[in-house]
């Protein structure tokens, strides 16, 4: 399989290089500028990139464990396909049955820091709206995956926090389609959340986790019905 150009990688600073790199990586494969199964030329990353092949191993290893990209034997780096409707109905139902009983369990369990760190980050999602491609749209996708997290964490299982980590849900949805119009939606429900949490109320936190998780779904099944 014949290597694909990259498009519209500029050289990084030389400092934070391997970050650099992973992030300008990153965005190309957000952004679709590759198609799924294109093969992945680490020496063409670099010179593309002016640095050495180092940086971009580094990178690649850490977008594998991202699943944005993937290993084929005799073939190396590979763009990672996207999820089709089934696969993301898999994902979502895992999601379900995972997050609501970790935000029942952290309006149980979560201490005032973490609760107001979970109101500062639906704060700044608020201020910060996305934007139209993955650049502008990266700080809001960071929050959000960022307060999942968060929530999970403060259900104190640890092994909630960590099979959920393991999903990589946010990133493959958002990889899917991110200019759906739903930071507004997505943030109000949040808010829900958060505040479900913050009130100690067991039964509302699992039941508004679960609202905003099915609107999630919806949203982005309305996408293949759209194409």
């Amino acid at each position: 399989m014949a290597s694909v150009p990259v498009p519209r990688l500029t050289p990084p600073p030389r400092t934070m290089l391997r970050d650099t790199v992973y992030e300008s990586i990153k965005q190309m494969l957000m952004d679709h500028d590759l198609a799924p199964g294109a093969r992945l030329s680490i020496d063409g990353i670099a010179r593309q990139l002016q640095v050495s092949p180092t940086p971009v191993r580094e990178a690649m290893t850490k977008l594998e464990s991202d699943g944005l990209v993937a290993k084929r034997p005799h073939a190396g780096y590979v763009v990672a396909s996207l999820l089709d409707e089934a696969s993301l109905a898999n994902l979502y139902e895992m999601r379900v049955l995972l997050e609501p009983p970790a935000a029942g369990l952290a309006a149980m369990r979560a201490t005032d820091e973490q609760i107001a760190e979970m109101r500062a980050l639906v704060v700044t999602m608020t201020a910060h709206p996305a934007g139209e491609n993955y650049e502008q749209y990266r700080d809001f996708a960071v929050r959000d995956a960022q307060l999942h997290r968060l929530i999970a964490e403060a259900s104190g299982n640890p092994l909630i926090a960590d099979a959920l980590s393991r999903l990589h849900a946010h990133t493959h949805s958002y990889r899917l389609y991110f200019k759906v119009g739903i930071a507004e939606e997505t943030t109000q429900e949040h808010q829900q959340i958060v505040e479900a949490i913050a009130a100690h109320n067991s039964e509302a936190a699992p039941e508004a986790m679960f609202r905003h998780l099915s609107a999630s779904n919806e949203r982005l099944q309305a996408v293949y019905a759209q194409e």
